[in-house]
């Protein structure tokens, strides 16, 4: 057994990122833009595989449907939400330094953080999280639209078409994944908090009365999710939302928290919204949103709401925080390695000539070509073969392909496992055989 250690520090995971191609600070060369990150090669494909998953796990089901709503939506929309008036926080300045603050974050009392001035903060003041541009060639009254801070008010004003479009009957749900934008005051953390983000988002309309219930079953069925992506249990955990917690649309709700290298904090929300959502539309919109249960006598009534919220961005970082290993830590065998469950990894299997010859590369690539048809593959050329395997462990690639001047006369490879380090001779015919069972797909 090898001697194995968890991450400890963010930084670590930051480097590793940077350095194999996962995530990169955005506009780098011009000194990059405070907590915005672009998606490198592997980072686009493992958020891939984490949508993906998402996806199939809240669509492919009879009572979900999808939905891709526009990110500029009528102003009305968020004032009909509330967040024109109440989406904000407490904002103070240092008077020293200038750096900004959530005053419900620090201690107004206490020095400066960043310069430990004195008595040095203004007094606090409302500061609205939207993101506003102006829509047509000329701003001014009336031109304003915003950034959609949420994903979700895009799936409530389509409530109905969607409804009357599929003929669904409740219980039912609408899904969605989508950018969402908030002008944070302190966001960090890595990709953590953000300014720009991607939610994925479902809501489910139910009966009014029947909302505990649903609620209930589906805490237990988002947690699985997580389990089932690979994140290990005693890293997880639910946070009841106090009275003093809840928000003012909700009568519940559970945050599914991840064990990050920074402390506990919330990668999921199970909220009951209740109506308010289709009640502040109906009445700001004039429309009538009532759903007709025919079930119960063709009565009408706006749906309660449970709604599963949670931030791509988020689950991807505990993922690799929560694969991530460092074993023999000193020793010549040191390894840095990240476990993912194979169908989250963003390679599956990488394919190695030992050395740079003609005969080795047409026979790797043939194979190579073949494999790329069903998985995502890496060609590794380069190096000792030692080295390409440290490689493809650091960003989690499941198995290797060896191929070597005995594959040229018993037309077999060796095949490595990521994980036992194990490594098997397997014919060239049944490679597809065995690379299927091992990844599971």
């Amino acid at each position: 057994m090898s001697n194995e250690k968890n991450l400890e520090n963010m930084a670590d995971l930051v480097s590793l990122c940077k350095r194999r191609g996962f995530i990169f600070q955005s506009s780098e060369i011009y000194g990059g833009l405070g907590s915005c990150w672009d998606y490198g090669p592997l980072g686009i494909e493992l958020k891939n595989n984490v949508k993906n998953t998402w996806w199939k796990a809240m669509t492919f089901r009879s009572d979900v449907e999808g939905l891709d709503a526009s990110i500029l939506m009528s102003p009305l929309v968020w004032k009909a939400s509330g967040h024109i008036d109440n989406f904000t926080d407490p904002l103070v300045d240092c008077k020293e330094c200038k750096a900004r603050f959530r005053a419900d974050k620090i201690e107004l009392d206490a020095p400066c953080p960043n310069c430990k001035a004195e008595d040095s903060f203004t007094e606090p003041r409302e500061f609205n999280l939207m993101f506003e541009t102006h829509m047509g060639p000329v701003k001014g009254s009336g031109a304003e639209v915003y950034l959609r801070p949420e994903t979700a008010q895009g799936i409530f004003v389509n409530f109905l078409n969607v409804q009357s479009t599929m003929r669904k009957k409740l219980p039912f749900g609408i899904a969605q994944i989508g950018k969402a934008f908030r002008n944070e005051i302190t966001p960090g953390n890595f990709i953590f908090r953000t300014r720009e983000f991607e939610q994925m988002e479902m809501q489910y309309f139910v009966k009014p009365g029947e909302q505990k219930k649903f609620m209930d079953e589906g805490k237990e069925i988002r947690y699985q999710w997580h389990l089932d992506n690979g994140i290990r249990k005693e890293n997880l955990r639910f946070h009841p939302h106090g009275p003093d917690e809840l928000a003012h649309y909700a009568d519940a709700a559970e945050d599914i928290e991840y064990k990050f290298p920074i402390g506990w904090d919330e990668m999921e929300g199970i909220h009951s919204r209740t109506d308010f959502d289709l009640k502040q539309h109906a009445e700001l919109s004039g429309k009538n949103l009532n759903y007709v249960d025919q079930a119960d006598g063709n009565k009408k009534y706006l749906p309660y709401v449970i709604e599963t919220s949670v931030g791509c961005d988020r689950h991807l970082l505990a993922l690799l925080c929560d694969a991530y290993r460092l074993e023999n830590e000193g020793t010549k065998e040191e390894r840095t390695v990240l476990k993912f469950k194979p169908h989250i990894a963003p390679v599956k299997i990488a394919v190695m000539p030992l050395m740079k010859k003609p005969q080795l590369e047409e026979c790797a690539t043939n194979i190579l070509n073949e494999l790329q048809k069903n998985y995502k593959c890496e060609y590794d050329v380069s190096g000792s073969i030692g080295k390409r395997y440290r490689r493809q462990d650091e960003i989690g690639t499941p198995l290797c392909i060896t191929v070597d001047f005995d594959s040229l006369e018993d037309n077999a490879v060796t095949i490595r496992d990521r994980d036992s380090m194990k490594q098997e001779r397997i014919e060239i015919s049944k490679i597809g055989q065995y690379v299927r069972e091992q990844l599971g797909f």
